[in-house]
């Protein structure tokens, strides 16, 4: 797992819309492994692709990173549910924030009001970039995804 930004492979995000978000969005650039995390706020809200619940916690921590260096603080991921069953992975700076949520959320709840991973203490890497990517850039990095993902079957199919 790569110590700054949590991965096991270090070309799985953009998680939707590869193409369109590596080419126009501004991504958060591992300084450590050189993966690409979008870190564009979305137009509509005003919110980062960070703010929205994710379906897995293997989701949330691709994009934990983004927050901790948006807020330059420690994050941690919180199971939430629902009252119909439904779970989903949020990030959140802390407790105040969770608790924040969950008061204007009354049918949503955090079973032990921890989270579920998180990281003690924010640091900065060196070589970590913000920015957006060329057009050549983007196109090398889903090359390198693909080529990634395709190693990664062939390993699996034994």
């Amino acid at each position: 797992m790569c110590r700054e930004c949590y991965a096991e492979n270090n070309r799985i995000t953009p998680l939707r819309g590869a193409r369109e978000c590596l080419e126009k969005h501004t991504q958060y650039i591992c300084g450590t492994c050189g993966r690409c995390i979008c870190i564009e706020k979305e137009p509509r809200r005003g919110l980062q692709r960070w703010n929205f619940p994710f379906g897995s916690i293997e989701d949330a921590k691709l994009y934990l990173r983004t927050a901790e260096y948006t807020r330059k603080r420690p994050c941690g991921i919180y199971k939430i549910e629902s009252g119909t069953g439904r779970v989903a992975y949020k990030i959140f700076e802390g407790r105040e924030e969770l608790e924040t949520f969950l008061r204007k959320n009354p049918g949503k709840l955090c079973q032990g009001m921890e989270p579920v991973f998180w990281t003690p203490v924010y640091k900065e890497f060196p070589r970590t970039q913000v920015r957006r990517l060329t057009e050549e850039e983007a196109a090398a990095y889903l090359r390198e995804r693909d080529q990634s993902s395709t190693a990664d079957k062939a390993g699996a199919g034994g």
